[in-house]
């Protein structure tokens, strides 16, 4: 098929893009700079931009949609006007423009609502109860999207949770700055139960979703490795794998919950020039459990991940002492 993928600058659009143009599918990307991916089109522009939108679709056949705002601080208004409006904006042209199937990469955090998640589906988004701007507005603009799902539309969300890998600048190397200098927290004992998922894994489930969109239409789907691991565990699986310290500093659940709702105030009204060290949002996921059932994802997109967390791992060990050559050995 003709496939845009919009958002291919960051790490998972990226390997979408490049997992698709494998498949045999005519690729092009949207975003605001060149993807520099071998084989794919670029169609430069913002998400936000009505007639950079417009042209990018035409004469598509299926939308993967990835761009967003991803961030724990910003303003209200900005993550509306790229989760919201622009998954608006781009489900309208590619609706006019007649493509026929659509994929929308959402996030689990759409239905996380603070409560730990022991084995759950894809419960239904509810902008209501999310916390968090991204969250809040990612939860809208799946149910926006879904709306539009027709017989000869098919729309289908997809959540791939806590995705992660070698490149990775947003997880991974915040992981790794932060147990390098320290600062990086154990929420009580670091012992709730958590699912991630391996990078190329996310982007085959992507993929799996576009191509099965005729037969699952209508339907969120969350997509993880299916490998639960507590969060010390994998937080020390990421570090040593990364070249890093695990994590020593231990705080608990209830301060860190309590200095989130202080800090996300603080930078509402002095922004940092990074993202703010600890929000309430952050705290819970790093305190409680959240963990999916697969099942019906796997059965209805007619996937499987093909790579295991502790390849996943050693994948990220080999790349680190690739690019830091007297970092030492790979993690064994």
């Amino acid at each position: 098929m003709r496939v845009l993928v919009t958002g291919a600058s960051g790490m998972l659009g990226r390997a979408v893009a490049t997992q698709l143009r494998d498949e045999g599918h005519e690729v092009t990307t949207m975003q605001r700079s060149a993807s520099g991916i071998d084989g794919v089109t670029d169609a430069l522009g913002s998400i936000t931009d009505d007639a950079a939108v417009a042209r990018a679709v035409t004469g598509m056949e299926g939308v993967v949609h990835l761009a967003a705002k991803v961030s724990l601080s910003g303003s209200e208004a900005e993550f509306e006007a790229v989760n919201i409006a622009g998954t608006e904006r781009l489900v309208e042209h590619a609706k006019a423009a007649g493509a026929t199937r659509f994929v929308m990469v959402s996030s689990p955090s759409v239905a996380h609502f603070g409560a730990a998640i022991h084995g759950a589906g894809a419960d239904v988004a509810r902008p209501d109860l999310a916390h968090g701007s991204y969250a809040r507005t990612k939860a809208e603009a799946e149910l926006r999207a879904l709306a539009a799902d027709s017989p000869d539309f098919a729309v289908v969300a997809v959540r791939p949770h806590l995705v992660w890998g070698p490149g990775d600048t947003q997880l991974v190397a915040r992981i790794l700055d932060r147990a390098s200098r320290g600062t990086l927290p154990l929420l009580g004992r670091g012992a709730a139960l958590i699912d991630s998922c391996y990078v190329d894994n996310a982007a085959s489930g992507i993929a799996a979703a576009l191509r099965r969109a005729p037969v699952a239409h209508g339907n969120s789907y969350v997509i993880t490795n299916g490998e639960p691991r507590t969060v010390a565990e994998l937080m020390e699986g990421i570090c040593l794998a990364g070249g890093a310290p695990p994590p020593r500093l231990r705080v608990p659940a209830v301060i860190a919950r309590a200095a989130g709702s202080l800090i996300e105030g603080v930078w509402r009204i002095r922004p940092g020039q990074d993202e703010p060290p600890m929000t309430r949002f952050l705290a819970e996921q790093l305190s409680t459990a959240h963990w999916f059932d697969q099942r019906r994802t796997r059965a209805d997109l007619d996937w499987a991940p093909a790579v295991s967390l502790e390849e996943g791992l050693q994948r990220l060990a080999d790349h680190t002492a690739g690019c830091n050559p007297g970092s030492g050995q790979a993690r064994r």
